[in-house]
């Protein structure tokens, strides 16, 4: 397909290459089409990482060693389905979900991707359920995926930092905003927040970070890959 100027479409280019790579080396079973196809049924948006990115945070995951992961944003569980699936035996995830409505979805779907004994699935504002978790859980996080609302990013950052060690990886997904990041005058608060994330980020002692652009079947946008070293 191409635009009226006659130039290739660039979202039906990264589309189809998404497509191409996805079906060499990305492998949605049931459960995980399943996830998808329910979020839709319960008019959830479609907010839930692409399969490719899915499986990079399985890759990053089973990479790291991960055993203990923490995931600000669940939606209707299709990431925390594929972070789940990457830990080792005793590996655990917390996930956090604000919405109601979107907790209940995945609650569905990771039982029905038999991880309900590997998943723990809070509801309520990761801000007032963080202070609880700090207080309840003693070992660190390996891992922690942010993927919630972008105005809170940078309290997420602070309780990642507090809730992980030397040597644990920060996630941040959906922070080239289509290229809105690079407006320092932009009144979007997502922008916003995602640029003090990353500023805080840059400026933080105990992190070395870097930011990878994405294009594909979602579109323009990127994530900060961030390691904890002291």
């Amino acid at each position: 397909m191409t635009t009226e100027t006659g130039r290739p479409d660039p979202q039906q280019t990264w589309t189809a290459v998404d497509s191409y790579f996805n079906g060499l080396l990305v492998e949605e079973d049931a459960a995980l089409l399943a996830a998808v196809a329910d979020s839709e049924a319960a008019g959830l948006p479609p907010h839930q990482v692409a399969p490719n990115q899915g499986k990079l945070l399985a890759l990053l995951a089973r990479v790291h060693g991960a055993r203990r992961v923490l995931e600000i944003g669940t939606l209707g569980g299709y990431s925390t389905i594929w972070l789940a699936r990457a830990l080792p035996e005793g590996g655990r995830v917390v996930t956090l979900e604000a919405d109601e409505r979107c907790a209940a979805v995945a609650g569905r779907n990771i039982e029905r991707a038999g991880l309900a004994g590997i998943v723990e699935l809070r509801t309520g504002r990761a801000l007032d359920t963080l202070p609880q978790l700090e207080q309840e859980v003693g070992e660190p996080f390996d891992l922690v995926f942010i993927d919630a609302d972008k105005p809170s990013n940078p309290a997420y950052l602070e309780w990642a930092l507090r809730l992980t060690r030397p040597g644990s990886l920060i996630i941040g997904d959906n922070v080239v905003r289509d290229g809105a990041v690079t407006d320092p005058a932009s009144t979007d608060p997502r922008v916003q927040g995602v640029r003090t994330f990353t500023e805080q980020i840059a400026a933080h002692p105990r992190l070395t970070a870097t930011a990878v652009q994405t294009v594909g079947e979602k579109g323009y946008d990127g994530f900060v890959l961030a390691l904890v070293t002291a």
